[in-house]
């Protein structure tokens, strides 16, 4: 069974902005979906396991934003 962790991210502004930040998180262990949306700052990760926050903030991180659990 899936389960889906949310987060907020500060400083995405635009598609470009949603771009980095799956990309990023895309690359983290047993994520399976991402849904991300600039204008309301949310981040969704959906994985077959409990994800890693510390990896998906990490990824959010390197990025260029900065996120928190939400």
């Amino acid at each position: 069974m899936a389960t889906t962790t949310e987060y907020q991210v500060t400083g995405m502004t635009c598609g470009h902005c949603e771009g980095s930040v799956r990309a990023e998180v895309s690359q983290v262990p047993g994520v399976t979906g991402i849904e991300v949306s600039a204008q309301t700052g949310q981040l969704a990760v959906t994985s077959e396991q409990p994800v890693d926050d510390a990896a998906v903030l990490a990824a959010v991180d390197e990025a260029g934003y900065a996120a928190v659990r939400s």
